[in-house]
């Protein structure tokens, strides 16, 4: 593992903004200069760590912990309230699979329009359409038009583009929760083959997943980083305070 940094958080904070009232987002927009209108939730607490070219990273929580929401800031999805965040390199979002796609399209031409959004151009990506169609293994379901997927059909999509990407960060939120055991464990192979030479920031509750793949854990509670450290030290102790809250 290189120490360059490749990714780096520095102080970032996020608050959602809250409406009370059905009218007030409306008067915040007419009136927002001269009177606040919205109530402030915060979600994430000064987050500050970096990972290193070729590390593995995995992020460990409780449901409603800000993990999420850090990996959409990373990706650009959404913006931090406060801090700063830097990613280096094209970076693959495996993020609320297949939520971006047209359900009117076919399924070849939603990985068009995925591989150009990612970065590829348009003859790279038709180059890897078939590498494409073989990951995602749906068969002649690939030129039909996605309104006739099962949920599990999109996201072997989703996962096919971003794994012919070729990215050089993995940004990867619970993908593997999705889909047949077979499609699991061809996401997991990918994911595990891509960490010979990539780096990985990966949110998962699979916790003997993490400790078998990552170099390092960042463990969030609460919207704050608690503890980081190496996996046989940060899991047990996430664990022991998981059980106990039980």
């Amino acid at each position: 593992m290189s120490s360059e940094p490749i990714i780096r958080c520095d102080g970032v904070g996020k608050a959602f903004q809250l409406y009370l009232h059905r009218n007030d987002q409306l008067k915040q927009i007419l009136f927002g200069l001269w009177k606040k209108f919205y109530q402030e939730h915060w979600v994430l607490h000064d987050i500050g760590f970096e990972v290193g070219k070729g590390e593995k990273v995995g992020i460990i929580g409780r449901n409603g912990a800000g993990k999420t929401t850090l990996l959409q800031i990373l990706c650009g999805i959404t913006r931090p309230t406060r801090g700063s965040f830097e990613v280096k390199g094209r970076v693959a979002p495996i993020l609320a699979l297949g939520s971006g796609f047209d359900g009117l399209l076919t399924g070849r031409e939603n990985a068009m329009i995925g591989g150009a959004i990612l970065g590829l151009k348009r003859k790279e990506v038709e180059k890897r359409l078939p590498a494409i169609a073989e990951f995602a293994d749906i068969g002649p379901f690939f030129d039909q038009p996605m309104r006739l997927y099962s949920s599990g059909m999109v996201a072997r999509v989703a996962f096919a583009i971003c794994a012919n990407a070729d990215a050089d960060i993995l940004i990867v939120d619970e993908a593997l929760s999705v889909g047949d055991e077979v499609f699991q464990a061809k996401c997991e192979a990918f994911i595990a083959d891509f960490a010979k030479t990539g780096t990985i920031l990966m949110v998962s509750h699979d916790l003997r997943f993490l400790g078998d793949l990552c170099d390092r854990v960042i463990w969030i509670d609460e919207g704050a980083v608690r503890e980081t450290g190496a996996p046989d030290v940060v899991i047990p102790h996430y664990r022991e305070v998981v059980l106990a809250a039980a």
